[in-house]
């Protein structure tokens, strides 16, 4: 007789259990978007005979009901710990601790992604520059550079790495930069680097290019918390971290034009320091051609960055040596459009990319 009210009480536990997460999943509001993974989650699938046929119906619906299941997120937090702490992976969906430091591996080196890329800079070069140009290449090495071989992670030969896109793009004068970083550089729980910690890097850029920059920097932290992008790709419980940015009188007076949206836009976008990236704020995030204009500037001199998202919070940083700089990213607009939108006549070009994008180049337009 026990046993079988122990059954009964183990049928009982189950059918709630199954009905109560059910009605959940049935009557919890659904999220269109995930903050934490900062992606659109899979919308509901819509009914046709065609799709239940073909057997695409319930693939939709398999992804949809994944992305909305309730307390999805305390449950992949809790699959993230299981997978670290106790069947001792090395990363969870790609992406490493170390040291309190987030970081996605980034392995091997792909060298026809280098080709294409420096191709890629070569065809912008010949079509628009001429001798009186003066070209520029830096290569910014993401923190798995400088996390991964403590942690015992595979990582790629940086320093080959950046020897090997400097002799492709041997049209281009090569400006070192990876010996004044390091992990501290870069957000924990972000691929970006950090505004303040970069000053230096922008000083060696400019002496490089033959200007100089004014160094009257001011320092101010938003009071909103900034959690990166590997944080919701990750999955564990890490605190949140704080996002600097610097101003000063160059900066200040200072005007930037978005050519994509036709509008004049502030350096620093304080709407987007509170939205889904803060890391946005930096020159309204991805845009494809941008213009900022100094009229303090100390010489009276041009130039036009080519760039992935690093380049935004490191160009304010650049301005006082510079009366223009025109930011552009050919992943958005293709090359052959610039020469509606871009006066390339007695400017400095640089072109300044992350490993993570020279490393997968088809993005380039």
């Amino acid at each position: 007789m026990n046993g079988k009210k122990k059954d009964i009480a183990l049928c009982f536990i189950f059918l709630t259990l199954f009905l109560g997460g059910f009605l959940l999943c049935l009557f919890l509001p659904k999220e269109k978007y995930s903050d934490s993974e900062r992606r659109m989650l899979s919308p509901k699938p819509e009914w046709s005979a065609q799709g239940i046929g073909s057997g695409r119906f319930m693939t939709e619906f398999e992804s949809y009901a994944a992305d909305t299941f309730p307390f999805r997120d305390s449950f992949r937090e809790i699959k993230a710990l299981t997978a670290l702490k106790i069947f001792a992976k090395q990363d969870n969906n790609g992406v490493y601790l170390s040291d309190g430091f987030l970081s996605a591996m980034e392995y091997p080196m792909n060298e026809a992604s280098i080709v294409r890329a420096a191709e890629r800079f070569r065809y912008v070069c010949e079509k628009y520059l001429t001798e009186e140009n003066k070209v520029y290449l830096s290569v910014i090495p993401d923190k798995n550079c400088f996390l991964a071989k403590e942690s015992g992670h595979p990582s790629m030969d940086y320093e080959a790495f950046e020897k090997e896109m400097a002799q492709k793009a041997d049209f281009a004068e090569y400006i070192p930069i990876s010996d004044l970083l390091e992990k501290e550089d870069y957000y924990k729980t972000d691929t970006h680097w950090r505004q303040e910690k970069i000053t230096d890097v922008a000083e060696r850029l400019a002496q490089a290019m033959g200007t100089a920059l004014s160094g009257d920097y001011k320092i101010h932290t938003l009071e909103s918390n900034f959690y990166g992008v590997y944080y919701g790709q990750a999955a564990l419980p890490l605190p949140p971290e704080k996002i600097q940015y610097i101003t000063g009188t160059d900066l200040d007076d200072c005007t930037v034009y978005d050519w994509q949206n036709h509008r004049e836009i502030p350096v620093y976008d304080m709407e987007k320091a509170v939205g889904r990236d803060p890391y946005e704020m930096f020159l309204s995030g991805s845009l494809s051609l941008l213009t900022i204009r100094n009229p303090n500037a100390r010489a009276d001199k041009k130039l036009v960055i080519f760039r992935d998202s690093f380049g935004s919070s490191i160009a304010p940083l650049l301005v006082s040596g510079y009366g223009q700089i025109t930011l552009v990213d050919i992943r958005y607009i293709h090359p052959d459009y610039l020469e509606q939108f871009v006066d390339f006549d007695n400017c400095d070009v640089l072109f300044l990319y992350s490993t993570l994008v020279l490393n997968h180049s088809d993005t380039i337009k």
